[in-house]
Order: C-alpha cells, then structure tokens, then sequence
C-alpha cells in the first residue's frame, strides 16, 4: 500500500489545525512544527482513526488549558511551560503514539497482524494517557481540596509536581474514556464514508456504544489513561527534577525563575524535565493497554 496520499493527507490536516492552533495562542512556532510531524506520521501510518484520537485529544487539551485560565494563572510560575505547547511538549505528547504508528504499519506490511493490533491498542493507551493527564492537570488544579503528595499522602499546595486530588484523579479517568469513546466515532464514522446506506439502516454507531466490545474499548482506555496520569504523578514526586526560586520563595519546575536567575535543585534528576515525564507516562499508558489487549483480545 502507498503512503504517499495518507501521509499528505496528514501533512495537509495536521498543517491547517496547526496554523489555526498557532493562531488562536494554543501553539508556539516550534509547537506547530511538532503537530506536523507527529500529526502526519499518526495519520500517514496509523490512518483515519488514530488521526481522529490525535485531534480529539489536541482541541479537547487545548479548550481545558482556557478554562478558568485567569484562575490559573497563579499557578504558572511552578509549571516548567505555559498553556502554549511547543515542540517538546508536541513530542512528548504524540511521539511515542507515533512511533507506534509507524511500528504497527511495518507490522502490518509483514503480516504480523497480532503485534499491529498490539501497537494499536498501545497507540489508544498513549493518547489516553496524555489526555488523561491534561485534563487531570487542567480541572484538579482547580480543585477546593488540597491535593495531596501520592507518595506520601501529605498535603501540598496546587499546582506542586507529583500532587493528585480527587477531582484531578477522576477527570484523569474521564480523559482517557473520552478517548476510548472517541474510537468508537471515528470508527463509525469511516463505516458510514465506506458504507452509509447500512450504517444508517443498522444503527451500528448506537450499535457500537451498546455493545460489550464499545464498553470494553471506553474502559480499557479510561484505565490506561488513569494509570498513566498515576504514573506521571509518581515520576512528578520521585525522580522529576524540582527546582526551589530563591526570589518567589517557591518550588518550581523551571530552571531559572521570574527575574532570570538560576534556581537551585532541590529533588529528582536535572535531566527529567516534564516533557520527558509526559513522554514515560505515555509509553506505560501503552503497555497496560496493549497488556491488557494482548490477555483479553
């Protein structure tokens, strides 16, 4: 099969929903590059569907970020970047969903349909564990309750690396089944573009959300996307490196803090930035998916 109309297609969508990012403050220059290159290897070689979780993942991410966001602006001297995504967040966020991609093409030229589904099923779970992630990030700081250290169990202050909340736990949850509910549109909607007149006479999208399959496919990633958003959690609390302002009297995940000075290390590796950790987490997110497809399926 060519690649060269899927991947254009990619490039062609990813591009305009990029720009459009870019232009609406959701994007940074280099964020748009990322989108392209993450959007167009997800669409080119996973196709339609995975295409379709990127996007839902991208406006649903990029809409919470402007919730509340004034709200939230007391909270962005501790995050290591702000609502705009760049290149490194676009690729922590969709690299590794795209390297899956690309493996379960090659596996599927090769006739390995097993380990294709494998890479699709890992594909799901690491989308809905950036989302999940997200949306846990965006609405938990937000939370009335104080978030506590999930190591610890101690409470912290909003906002702190590695703090989870009820409210943030359970729209971690929702992330990663909106994700999984997601799947089963977008595959109802490429029936409906190949077979319209018998999508419409069996009702298959209703069909679908019925179904023991729909139901499996919306909680295999809702829990995929929660352990994941755990996981980051954890390597937020444990190893992340966490830096302390000695100007704004804070912990934080920059380097340097408001006035451009260096800040000191207080915890973790220097070399594991957020970015990296979101880029973990996906990668577990993933394999419990795929685990749990490869005992269940």
């Amino acid at each position: 099969m060519s690649l060269f109309f899927p991947l254009l297609i990619g490039f062609g969508s990813s591009a305009l929903i990029g720009l459009l990012a870019y232009q609406r403050g959701s994007l940074t220059r280099s964020g748009v590059v990322g989108a392209i290159l993450t959007g167009t290897a997800i669409f080119g070689f996973g196709g339609f569907v995975p295409g379709v979780l990127l996007v839902a993942f991208f406006v649903s991410s990029s809409l919470l970020s402007k919730y509340k966001a004034r709200a939230k602006e007391k909270f962005s001297e501790k995050f290591q970047k702000g609502s705009r995504r760049d290149l490194g967040q676009a690729l922590a966020n969709g690299g590794w969903a795209a390297l899956l991609a690309i493996g379960g093409w090659f596996a599927a030229q090769n006739s390995l349909a097993e380990l294709s589904q494998l890479c699709t099923a890992g594909l799901v779970g690491a989308l809905a564990t950036v989302t999940a992630d997200t949306w846990a990030t965006e609405i938990g700081v937000l939370s009335k309750s104080s978030p506590r250290m999930i190591t610890t169990g101690r409470v912290v202050s909003a906002g702190t690396s590695g703090g989870i909340t009820w409210l943030g736990t359970a729209m971690a949850f929702c992330g990663g089944a909106f994700i999984g509910a997601m799947m089963i549109v977008a595959n109802f909607l490429l029936f409906a573009a190949t077979d319209f007149a018998r999508a419409l006479a069996e009702g298959i999208g209703v069909a679908l959300m019925a179904s023991a399959s729909g139901i499996f496919f919306v909680l295999l990633a809702g829990v995929s996307g929660l352990l994941g958003s755990l996981f980051d959690s954890l390597l937020g609390a444990t190893a992340q490196g966490i830096y302390f302002s000695e100007y704004d009297e804070r912990q934080t995940e920059k380097k340097f803090d408001s006035q451009g000075n260096p800040t000191r290390l207080v915890r973790g590796w220097r070399w594991l930035d957020n970015d990296l950790v979101n880029f973990f987490a996906s990668i577990f997110g993933s394999l419990v998916a795929a685990g749990a497809a490869f005992f269940i399926l």
